[in-house]
C-alpha cells in the first residue's frame, strides 16, 4: 500500500504504476482539483542533451491554480518569484514516486498574513492530489500487469 510522507518541503507518495502512467494520472489528479499545467519540464531529455548524462525518466510539473495565484498576487506582487507549484513525478524501481511542493510552508516564509490562508488552502488541494494517487496506487499490484 503506497504511503504519503510529509517533509520539510514536499508531500510524497511512491505508486505501483509505471512512470508515463503516473505522469497522466497526475495530471488528471490536478486538474480535478483546479490546477492546470503551465509548464512541463522533462529532466531527463534536458540532462542528456545539456550535459550528455543518461538520467532516470523524470518531469517537473509547473502546476497552477489561477483562483489561488490571483489571491495571491493581490496579497503579494512579488509572490510571482514562487509560482505556479512544482510536482515531480519520477521513475523509481518497479514504479513512480510523485512528490509535490508544500505551498503553506513555501508561502510562510513570505512573512504576509494574508498568503496564510492561500497557502493552507493550495497544500489541500496538493494534499488530495497526493492521496488520490497514492489510492489509486493501492489499488494496483505490481502483479496485476498482463
Amino acid at each position: 500500500m503506497a504511503v504519503v510522507k510529509k517533509s520539510g518541503y514536499t508531500m510524497r507518495t511512491r505508486v505501483n504504476l509505471p512512470y508515463d502512467e503516473a505522469v497522466a494520472r497526475t495530471k488528471e489528479a490536478l486538474k480535478a482539483q483546479g490546477f492546470g499545467v503551465l509548464t512541463e519540464i522533462d529532466v531527463k531529455k534536458t540532462m542528456k542533451e545539456k550535459l550528455g548524462v543518461d538520467y532516470r525518466p523524470y518531469i517537473i510539473l509547473g502546476a497552477c491554480n489561477p483562483h489561488l495565484a490571483h489571491r495571491a498576487l493581490e496579497a503579494e506582487t512579488e509572490i510571482g518569484a514562487l509560482l505556479p507549484c512544482n510536482v515531480i513525478v519520477y521513475e523509481e524501481d518497479a514504479g513512480s514516486v510523485v512528490a509535490a511542493v508544500d505551498p503553506e510552508m513555501m508561502l510562510s516564509v513570505i512573512g504576509n498574513p494574508a498568503l496564510d490562508h492561500i497557502g493552507v488552502e493550495a497544500a489541500e488541494r496538493l494534499r488530495h492530489v497526493i492521496e488520490e494517487l497514492s489510492a489509486v496506487s493501492a489499488e494496483v499490484s505490481p502483479d496485476s500487469e498482463a
